[in-house]
């Protein structure tokens, strides 16, 4: 490489002279690699230009050492595609060009292999679906450099290329598309779904846009609709992996675990049995109480993916499960590679802290689980002070005057029973002794109050000023509406049925103006063990207040001073359950709880842990087993470094808290 040349000059030369000469594209590429031998791009090429040499063996060498490091370049999929088609490996290569066309659905020249290479073989149908996508991606020079923007994270680039486009031709279904992706990046998922339904109403056919609606429709928490999509999908593609895969993870979250498991099983057998595929499978079997396999799925992606944090919390999320020294010396090997991506360093940092904390090495565990929230902490900030100004103002909305006006409003449906907490506080111990009743269906926590409650605060306004502008009608609406998404998560007709949602707590007001028959019950748990519980839990998704100690203090106490409030404002509205008091005093406490619920005593009950049902929550394994104390004090070992939450949860402002009582 010329001294004077930078690194991007030399690799632009090199990709310049790859069409026409490969030989002397390889010699140079192999100088750049003299000097910079890691370097992604510089490895692409040199495999790209084996492969147009026809040196397929030496193209597959690099392209492996690259995917190991980089798992998400698509373009290296693609040449690993190109090499194993080479090498008369169709079934390989497709999975490898399919891998392109999931992470980058606008890489056209995959899509076009794609096509080639089912038509070699015979695939007429998928040649012809492969070559219409391609077409989709041959777009104008503008759009082309509108993906590219996209592609790289110039997002501010892109929109204002995009719009100037869509000035021109308004409602161009390729420039929604990516309009759509924008949005998604700015978890404005609405909007992406909106853009590409417009989109799919133009080019039904879009195959890569409606794999998008669905994936949209899943963040909305539209798990069924998305099924739909898919269905549409499968339909023109039966065979495609990434649609069976998300159709399983929309079956999973809707609670069809035996579904999901079928065809996940399914996927695991055939070539396209990649991690993520033994991951999700590992999860579904862990949620339908089959641990054994589960651990077998899920030691089967760390096999394949040593890199795949996911997997690895999966197991150390089990609760029954404890890693080897092998599993640290895996571990650990990750964390030390600089290229390791956040999202899986941070639930990787989060097993290893499990893994000490099994061996009564509290000091590593300890280092371990801060490790893990610091990384979560710079991928979700969070406004501790916001949240406390966004408590402050619900109680100065909901008064006693403010529920008096709005007396009888809202659905007569008493079916729901609300379970509110912090995370980790006991809830799924209680919803599994109300699920052993004949009478209740236990479920999930369900996303249906969060996702009403997200779309009042799109309107312009406070979320708390929004529930208060809402009118009778639409408080009955709101009612049916909740009852209707929570259909699509039942499987019984049990008159009444739990939604254990954690944060539900927030939305008691909204519960009792739009569904004022449901019960609502509060389960408390000592603030430091709770606190502590929740700090060494990886969330994949919320929960942003979690990776701080000191965040935590300030959010309890805000969650109990709210719920202290609603008290005072709609007494005996709420029914609390203290963990300690419940594992001290159980059959009384659970006939209390029963009496509120307006439930005969059930001896079942009392056994809860022989119900078989799925349980969708980190406690699925502990459920399953007889009430235990091991794990009331097991903060303890770690107080020497708990201080910011003890100072947070010890602040001057008065809090009452229910932990120590129980009422009705």
């Amino acid at each position: 490489m010329p001294q004077d040349d930078t690194i991007e000059e030399a690799l632009a030369r090199v990709a310049h002279l790859l069409p026409t000469d490969p030989g002397q594209a390889q010699a140079q590429v192999q100088n750049i690699l003299g000097t910079h031998p890691e370097h992604p791009f510089a490895r692409l090429l040199l495999a790209a230009a084996h492969n147009r040499l026809g040196h397929t063996t030496e193209a597959l060498a690099v392209l492996q050492h690259l995917l190991e490091t980089h798992p998400r370049f698509a373009e290296a999929h693609y040449e690993t595609g190109v090499a194993l088609g080479r090498a008369g490996r169709y079934h390989e290569a497709v999975d490898a060009l399919q891998s392109a066309t999931e992470l980058n659905p606008d890489l056209a020249q995959a899509w076009r292999v794609l096509a080639d290479l089912h038509a070699q073989h015979g695939n007429s149908r998928a040649a012809a679906l492969a070559a219409s996508q391609m077409q989709y991606c041959l777009r104008d020079p503008l759009l082309l450099r509108a993906s590219a923007a996209v592609d790289d994270g110039r997002f501010p680039e892109a929109e204002a290329l995009l719009r100037e486009h869509l000035r021109h031709k308004p409602g161009d279904p390729l420039a929604l598309r990516l309009m759509a992706c924008l949005a998604r990046e700015a978890n404005a998922h609405e909007d992406a779904a909106r853009m590409l339904q417009q989109c799919l109403r133009q080019m039904p056919g879009f195959l890569a846009a409606r794999f998008d609606l669905a994936l949209a429709l899943q963040q909305l928490k539209m798990p069924r609709e998305a099924l739909v999509e898919t269905e549409m999908l499968l339909r023109e593609d039966p065979d495609n992996a990434a649609t069976r895969l998300l159709r399983a993870e929309l079956l999973h979250e809707l609670g069809d675990h035996d579904g999901a498991i079928v065809l996940l099983e399914s996927l695991a057998r055939q070539r396209e049995g990649r991690s993520r595929v033994w991951r999700t499978l590992g999860n579904a079997l862990k949620y339908a109480g089959r641990q054994d396999e589960a651990v077998e799925a899920l030691r089967t992606a760390v096999a394949q993916s040593p890199d795949l944090g996911e997997a690895w919390w999966e197991l150390a999320n089990l609760k029954t499960h404890r890693f080897d020294d092998a599993d640290i010396v895996a571990m650990d090997t990750q964390l030390q590679r600089p290229t390791l991506d956040d999202k899986q360093r941070a639930p990787i940092e989060f097993s290893l802290g499990k893994a000490f904390e099994d061996r009564g090495d509290y000091a590593k565990s300890f280092h371990h689980y801060a490790q893990g929230n610091a990384v979560r902490r710079r991928q979700r900030p969070h406004d501790a002070a916001a949240d406390t100004a966004n408590m402050q103002h619900a109680k100065q909305v909901y008064t006693p005057e403010f529920f008096r006006a709005r007396s009888g409003w809202g659905s007569t449906a008493r079916d729901p029973v609300f379970i509110v907490s912090l995370p980790r506080s006991g809830s799924t111990l209680v919803e599994q002794i109300l699920a052993s009743h004949s009478q209740v269906e236990g479920t999930s926590e369900l996303p249906a109050m969060g996702a009403i409650a997200h779309r009042l605060s799109s309107r312009g306004q406070s979320y708390h000023d929004a529930v208060a502008a809402l009118g009778v009608d639409e408080c009955r609406r709101i009612g049916e509406h909740y009852l209707e998404r929570a259909r699509d998560y039942r499987r019984t007709d049990a008159p009444l049925f739990t939604d254990k949602m954690p944060s539900n707590f927030a939305h008691v007001a909204l519960i009792q103006l739009t569904l004022p028959n449901a019960k609502i019950i509060d389960v408390r748990r000592d603030p430091m063990a709770c606190g502590f519980s929740v700090f060494k839990q990886w969330f994949a998704n919320g929960a942003a207040f979690s990776y701080d100690l000191s965040d935590i203090g300030h959010y309890y106490r805000d969650y109990v001073e709210l719920v202290t409030h609603f008290d005072e404002v709609l007494p005996g509205r709420v029914h609390h359950v203290s963990y300690e008091s419940l594992i001290d005093d159980f059959e009384p406490e659970v006939r209390r709880l029963l009496d509120y619920c307006g439930l005969p005593f059930e001896p079942q009950c009392l056994n809860f842990h022989q119900n078989t049902r799925a349980v969708r929550t980190a406690s699925a394994a502990q459920v399953r087993q007889p009430l235990y104390r091991d794990g009331l004090e097991q903060w303890q070992h770690y107080a020497e470094w708990l201080k910011p939450l003890k100072d947070a949860l010890d602040a001057t402002r008065p809090v009452h808290d229910h932990s120590s009582e129980t009422s009705s």
